[in-house]
C-alpha cells in the first residue's frame, strides 16, 4: 500500500442493483436491511458515523489497499456524501407529501472524481463525517406513521418507501465499514 501524490487509477465501478438487499441478509457484511425497524436507522447512522470518525485517524487510513479500491479516507467521503444524499432523498418523499417524489442519479465515482476524495484529510474528514451524521440522523428522526410508507423512485424505476429507502442506505452505510474494517 501507498500513500497517493497523483491522481490514483479509477475504482472499479460498481454496477450491482443492490435493491436485493431489502429482500434478504447481505452475504458480504451480514446485514439484514429488511429486517431493520425505520426507528433504528439514526441509531445505525450513529454507529456509523463513530466508526467512521474513528477509522480515518488511523495512519494508514489514506492508503489504497489495491490500485482500484478506496482507501479508508475516500470511502469515509463516500459515507458523507450518502448521508447527505439520502437524507435529500427523504426530505423529497416528506415535501411530496406521499404523491411520490423523483430521485436524481448520484454516481459515487463522479462524485469521488470531481471532489478528489484520494487528497482529502483524515482529520478533516472526521469532522465531515460527524456534520453529516448529525444532519442525518436527524432527518431520520422525522418520519412518523404513515409517512413511512410515502414513495420516491429513483431514476432507473426503482420504487422505495421512506422506510425501504431507510433500510437500503442504512445498509450501505453498514456495508462501508465492513469494506474498511472499521
Amino acid at each position: 500500500m501507498t500513500e497517493q501524490t497523483t491522481p490514483p487509477e479509477p475504482t472499479t465501478p460498481d454496477a450491482k442493483d443492490w435493491t436485493w438487499v431489502l429482500d434478504r441478509p447481505c452475504p458480504e457484511c451480514g446485514f439484514d436491511a429488511g429486517a431493520l425497524a425505520p426507528e433504528q436507522i439514526p441509531a445505525v447512522i450513529a454507529d456509523v458515523t463513530e466508526r467512521f470518525t474513528v477509522t480515518v485517524e488511523r495512519p494508514d487510513a489514506a492508503l489504497r489497499p489495491a490500485p482500484r479500491t478506496w482507501s479508508t479516507i475516500e470511502y469515509a467521503q463516500h459515507v458523507a456524501d450518502l448521508m447527505e444524499v439520502m437524507g435529500d432523498r427523504l426530505r423529497l418523499i416528506l415535501d411530496s407529501v406521499g404523491a411520490g417524489a423523483r430521485f436524481d442519479d448520484f454516481d459515487a465515482d463522479a462524485a469521488a472524481a470531481e471532489k478528489e476524495y484520494w487528497q482529502a484529510n483524515g482529520h478533516v474528514t472526521a469532522i465531515l463525517v460527524k456534520e453529516r451524521g448529525a444532519a442525518a440522523q436527524k432527518a431520520w428522526s422525522e418520519p412518523v406513521g404513515d409517512q413511512w410508507n410515502w414513495q420516491g423512485v429513483r431514476s432507473n424505476g426503482s420504487v422505495f418507501t421512506a422506510a425501504t429507502l431507510g433500510q437500503y442506505f442504512a445498509h450501505d452505510l453498514v456495508h462501508h465499514t465492513h469494506d474498511v474494517g472499521a
